[in-house]
């Protein structure tokens, strides 16, 4: 498939891939753009949203006492949740690539060479602030 950009998944294979299960072999390259892309933190938090939502609405329906009561352990429960989801994204997103059929850390290192421009010239930016004695104002 030489397609400029990867076939895409339904709904119904998108939501299935968010709760985990993996996608046929002609969506491997869009599972590696979902897991690279420039947005693939936020696209990690909407998979983790789609998991969290209907077990948030549940508990909320079935915990007895008043709505107020309810909301407030329905919403430390997504805090949790969503702390746990961003402490293992990096793991998470990686996994899923390896799942695709790509080598472990391929995910990384797209990303790393993605953000190398950036971070060299914050570097730099840097180096011309506090290394080269130009920090003249007082602090």
């Amino acid at each position: 498939m030489s397609e400029t950009s990867p076939r895409r998944p339904g709904p119904v294979r998108w939501l299935l891939y968010a709760f985990g299960r993996s996608l046929p072999p002609e969506y491997r390259e869009w599972v590696l753009h979902d897991v690279t892309a420039r947005t693939w933190v936020l696209r990690h938090m909407i998979r983790a949203t789609v998991q969290l939502l209907p077990i948030a609405v549940l508990l909320y329906l079935l915990i007895p006492g008043p709505a107020w009561v309810r909301g407030c352990a329905v919403l430390a429960g997504l805090l949790l949740g969503y702390f746990y989801s961003g402490a293992y994204v990096y793991e998470t997103t990686e996994h899923r690539a390896v799942k695709a059929g790509y080598p472990r850390g391929t995910a990384g290192q797209i990303r790393g060479r993605h953000g190398a421009a950036e971070r060299e010239e914050q570097e730099r930016r840097y180096e011309q602030r506090w290394r080269s004695g130009q920090n003249s104002s007082g602090g």
